[in-house]
């Protein structure tokens, strides 16, 4: 039996558009010459394609990748950072007969209303990436998001260690993002006893709305003038963020300092190599789609889910969880990028940055 191929409102992946993506839905086991609409078991809902360029560069082909190998029917979906877009394909999945939902969320409200909806009507949901606060999710899957703060709070301190007194920034995501406060959480914990015992002096501490990169340029263009440029370390929560620093740097020709990432973006890695970046994150999204693809299987078939523990997550009890171990990437190992398959090194060592990969 040939699969049969079903498409709404299709865009390449890997480019950033402003309309919904809507990844080709494949169903197996149904004649290629049959008239019926091919089913759809699981349904993917990313939030948006401007916090992060992961969502459509790498989460989106890495979940098709992994549901190829299974005989289920999928579709993704982007819902550009509107909720109550995400809500209306969250119907629209559950009309098309979709068994389960992965959510990916812009909020914990809107998601968790989502998740309500859809348990009402017998269809089960998988948090993705994202914790949704006060949701009925049946599986958090994610990487450690506290031990990623820890990484990122250990190579700002580690770069400091020699500079006593030293001011740090934490320009930390969204605050409608619960994972924000587990990175905060990490790098606090390393941090604010470096603050109490005067090793390090805590600057400048905001949220950036939506994790928006350039309201993030904006709030640091406010630190330095708050603090007369006088910042000497900043704890960024992602690539996007940390890049605003260092176009503000760069703006007011400061000096690069230690700064944090993660997500380990093209321009990520880029910025470590010229020397702009301390590190970034490395969160294999590959290993997460398919953990996720694994557990929405063993829902459609009524298998027990794969999980590794359990974790808190506000508004619910207890929430059965796969955890993804993240890993920090600094000059001294970028090339396991590479090798590893997960960045290509011409989109990262060209033009000016060729200059630094050797």
């Amino acid at each position: 039996m040939k699969k049969v191929l079903r498409k709404s409102t299709v865009i390449a992946l890997g480019v950033l558009a402003a309309a919904a993506v809507t990844v080709t839905v494949a169903t197996a086991g149904i004649s290629s010459s049959s008239k019926r609409s091919a089913k759809t078991d699981v349904c993917f809902l990313m939030p948006d394609t401007k916090t992060s360029i992961r969502w459509v560069q790498f989460d989106a082909p890495s979940l098709v990748a992994a549901l190829k190998g299974y005989h289920v029917g999928y579709i993704v979906e982007n819902s550009l950072g509107d909720p109550q877009k995400q809500k209306a394909q969250a119907d629209q999945c559950i009309a098309d007969g979709a068994k389960v939902l992965i959510i990916a969320p812009i909020d914990s409200g809107s998601a968790a209303a989502i998740e309500k909806a859809a348990a009402a009507k017998g269809v089960k949901s998988i948090d993705y990436d994202r914790q949704v606060e006060g949701g009925s999710a049946v599986l958090y899957a994610s990487f450690d998001g506290h031990t990623v703060g820890v990484l990122q709070g250990t190579a700002v301190a580690n770069a400091l260690k020699s500079k006593k007194g030293a001011v740090v920034a934490e320009l930390n995501g969204g605050q409608e993002d619960a994972n924000a406060f587990l990175f905060k959480g990490g790098y606090d914990s390393v941090l604010k006893p470096l603050y109490k015992s005067g090793a390090l002096k805590a600057g400048p501490d905001q949220f950036v709305p939506g994790w928006d990169n350039q309201k993030a340029g904006t709030i640091f263009e406010q630190m330095l003038i708050k603090t007369g440029n006088k910042i000497d370390g900043v704890a960024a929560a992602n690539d996007g963020i940390a890049n605003a620093v260092v176009v503000a740097l760069k703006a007011h020709k400061l000096k690069s300092i230690p700064l944090s990432g993660q997500d380990a973006t093209t321009q990520g890695v880029q910025n470590i190599i010229s020397g702009w970046q301390t590190m970034t994150v490395f969160k294999d999204v590959r290993k997460l789609a398919a953990a996720a693809a694994k557990a929405a299987v063993a829902i459609v078939k009524g298998t027990p889910l794969p999980t590794t523990g359990k974790v808190k997550t506000k508004g619910r009890s207890l929430e059965p969880a796969y955890l993804i171990a993240p890993q920090s990437i600094t000059k001294a190992n970028y090339k396991l990028l590479f090798t590893s398959g997960f960045l290509k090194k011409g989109d990262v060592c060209n033009g000016t940055y060729a200059q630094y990969c050797k």
